[in-house]
């Protein structure tokens, strides 16, 4: 009998492992559940039997014990979706306003790299473009982990800054704002034919902070999709080669995630609408004077301490996006 096509492909077989991998562990996770709350229950059974209030706080703990570990599990639930697991390719753009939109950008990606780290996720950084006084016009960048689009999904939209601006002699309240967009890094192939005549293609010498972020010769690529508008940029990698590659996988994936939305004819379900980055399209508000506050306008999600939220504590309001799209 010959064998299906289907366990010839390698590819396949892998993806077949890898979602039985995440079944086990999610009936792992149920099975520890179930016997936490039957030791619960028989720890409440003795305690009432001898009349024993001493056992009360030990009560207490495992079932604190229960309810963290129940919500962590709630939480993988949430991440379900096709691309949920894959990384993530996260661009920020300063929106208009000049030095001020900048730095704000500066303080976004700040944010979302603080947020990476304490998630025990790696950053690469794929394109940068310096602000000319402060901050950054434009970063692309790469976020490397189990779910991490899953969980930056919820940040695709334009986020507004309300503070006193340290760039202003008059020291008035500034409003910025500054667009996130984020992709999945579909790290399987993609089988979307481009022609060469759909293409533009320009190489650029590479620019930015350097060190870390970027090299410094002329191997950067840019890449437009004529008839989508599409662009991508990469400068990261050593070779020119390299960036068109790593640029073209990035085209891909922004095609492939277009195809699937007009599919569903629901552009929300994956990447989101694109707005202006202007007043009355924000997701999320981060107020610093005269007040501090930070909102999703989304799902109502509120914090006072915007240090935190600013310093990578996001995902109070990451989760409440995934619970409103889980209803």
């Amino acid at each position: 009998m010959e064998e299906p096509e289907f366990w010839n492909d390698a590819e396949d077989s892998q993806n077949v492992i890898r979602e039985l991998r995440d079944l086990k562990s999610q009936m792992d996770a149920v099975k520890s559940l179930e016997e936490t709350y039957s030791d619960i229950q028989v720890l409440i059974e003795m305690a009432y039997e001898e009349n024993d209030e001493s056992m009360i706080p030990e009560i207490e703990e495992e079932i604190h014990r229960f309810e963290e570990a129940y919500e962590s599990f709630r939480i993988t639930t949430l991440l379900s979706g096709e691309y949920d697991a894959c990384s993530a390719i996260v661009t920020l753009h300063a929106g208009a306003g000049g030095t001020e939109s900048c730095d704000w950008a500066g303080m976004l990606y700040r944010m979302y790299s603080r947020w990476a780290e304490r998630k025990g996720f790696h950053v690469t950084v794929l394109d940068y473009l310096d602000g000319e006084v402060a901050g950054i016009k434009t970063v692309t960048f790469e976020v490397n982990g189990q779910n991490a689009y899953g969980y930056l999904k919820s940040e695709k939209g334009v986020h507004r800054l309300v503070r006193i601006s340290p760039f202003n002699a008059a020291g008035k309240r500034q409003t910025s704002f500054a667009s996130c967009d984020v992709i999945p890094d579909i790290d399987r192939e993609i089988d979307i034919e481009i022609a060469e005549d759909d293409l533009k293609i320009d190489t650029y010498r590479s620019s930015g902070a350097g060190g870390q972020h970027v090299n410094k010769t002329s191997s950067a690529v840019r890449i437009t999709h004529l008839p989508t508008g599409i662009v991508v940029q990469c400068q990261n990698e050593r070779s020119q080669f390299q960036n068109k590659d790593k640029a073209m996988q990035m085209l891909k994936s922004k095609l492939q995630i277009l195809k699937e939305q007009e599919q569903a004819e629901k552009v929300s379900d994956i990447r989101g609408e694109i707005k202006e980055i202007g007043f009355g399209n924000q997701i999320r508000s981060y107020v610093m004077q005269p007040y501090t506050m930070v909102k999703d306008h989304r799902t109502n999600a509120e914090s006072s301490n915007t240090a935190a939220v600013l310093d990578g504590r996001l995902d109070h309001f990451m989760i409440e996006y995934l619970k409103q799209m889980s209803r």
